[in-house]
């Protein structure tokens, strides 16, 4: 995966984590849990990348010993 994608990652974490804090500022808990969602969600698709990346280094690597030979 690309920048892109890791900075809208750290921005939907970042928001999420706003929202956290409003929500506990405000003692509004829809919000606050609204916020701790969006951390999830950032931190589950840092995740799908970082397994996305590593697969396609194993292909590229499996690839690369098929033509060597």
């Amino acid at each position: 995966m690309g920048i892109a994608d890791d900075a809208q990652n750290k921005t939907d974490d970042l928001k999420g984590r706003a929202k956290e804090a409003a929500g506990a500022v405000t003692g509004d808990d829809d919000l606050k849990n609204e916020g701790k969602a969006d951390q999830g969600l950032a931190a589950a698709r840092e995740k799908v990348t970082e397994v996305a990346d590593k697969v396609k280094d194993g292909i590229d690597s499996v690839k690369d010993k098929l033509t060597d030979r």
